[in-house]
């Protein structure tokens, strides 16, 4: 059997930081991914400024620009009457990236593999057991490994938070797809948030040729939207959408003896807001340096709680537009009457853009 300091099961953004780190820290770190990368993931697909700075302690902020992408400036938010209010984007020499998760999470996880982690694809955990000194023994089909830390950063469904008795029941009031269609022409460098009768659309660039659409409804309305979303961009009727549920639910406790959940594995956001992937880079990299100190000799209790606090406060200040985007789109109808308001909502709009743009996350 294999021993490891740190396994992490999942190799999104949040696993494949955590396991850079780690493995730049000289840890032994083995990372579980069940699907073979690059794959797709529903997604926004927005890499905002905030995330640059965990990017470049990765060495990878140089590398973004050369990976397909596009850039993004303003934010146009549309009323269900077709009213349309503009948020320019405060860039300040950075930009808002959008890049397909199948580019993205890829490099990611090579950046990982490079650093010294080892990743093993398409292996699926089915048991985890604690052992007497607080090891952990992770069963993967056909093989097992023992770590001194576990990391469950396997998404909103974490198969680590639910073989733990920890997973919270999911909130299924919602249904979203995704997409890559064809760019439209003339569509510009802007995301569109768009509220519709039946939910609301999300739509941003992604490449030159690319457009990620998503559609958010509940399991009534979503069938409507799908067809108004193949008038409006020209889809066929056969479509390949993905789909993912829960869009929320409550958090998982981040950290604990031993073992450590980041990234939607341990508080899923709303997706209006875009943030997603700088909680999972940020998460990743927190975690990362608490594994480092535990492994390293310090006090395992002491470090995991300063690992809490600090995870609880990079949403601190945020999780107020979180709610309020949630509220926003259960009820486009009345958010479409306060954006038609205009006097009071571009402000507010270009306010609330500025605090979730901004770049914050300084080294540890």
């Amino acid at each position: 059997m294999e021993v490891v300091d740190v396994a992490i099961v999942g190799g999104g953004p949040a696993g494949s930081t955590c396991a850079a780190f780690c493995a730049a820290a000289g840890l032994r770190t083995a990372v579980i991914e069940r699907e073979k990368f690059p794959r797709e993931k529903v997604c926004g697909d927005c890499v905002n400024p905030g995330c640059l700075p965990t990017l470049s302690r990765l060495g990878l902020a140089n590398e973004v620009s050369r990976w397909p992408h596009a850039i993004v400036d303003a934010v146009d938010f549309i009323t269900v009457g077709g009213r349309t209010v503009r948020a320019t984007l405060p860039i300040a020499g950075a930009g808002i990236f959008t890049i397909k998760r199948s580019v993205f999470d890829d490099r990611l996880l090579n950046r990982a593999r490079e650093m010294g982690a080892r990743i093993q694809e398409e292996a699926t955990v089915v048991g985890l057991h604690r052992a007497r000194d607080g090891d952990w023994k992770i069963d993967i089909v056909r093989d097992s490994l023992r770590a001194c830390v576990l990391v469950g950063a396997d998404g909103r469904n974490s198969t680590v938070a639910r073989l733990c008795n920890l997973l919270p029941r999911p909130e299924r009031e919602r249904v979203a797809l995704q997409a890559h269609v064809p760019l439209p022409r003339d569509f510009g460098n802007r995301i569109v948030l768009q509220f519709l009768p039946a939910g609301y659309s999300g739509q941003a660039p992604v490449n030159a040729d690319e457009l990620n659409l998503c559609l958010v409804g509940t399991a009534p309305t979503i069938a409507s939207l799908k067809i108004w979303a193949e008038n409006e961009f020209k889809l066929s009727r056969d479509q390949q959408w993905r789909t993912i549920t829960p869009l929320t639910r409550a958090p998982v406790p981040s950290g604990q003896d031993n073992l450590f959940f980041i990234g939607d594995a341990a508080r899923v956001v709303e997706p209006f807001t875009g943030e997603g992937i700088y909680y999972a880079l940020r998460s990743g990299e927190l975690a990362a340096s608490a594994i480092a100190k535990i492994i390293g000799g310090n006090d395992r209790g002491s470090t995991t709680e300063a690992f809490v606090r600090a995870h609880r406060a990079m949403y601190r200040g945020r999780l107020w537009i979180n709610k309020l985007a949630r509220e926003a789109v259960l009820h486009p109808a009345i958010a479409s009457k306060f954006l038609a308001m205009t006097s009071i909502s571009a402000p507010l709009l270009r306010s609330l853009t500025r605090r979730i743009v901004r770049s914050t996350a300084g080294p540890l």
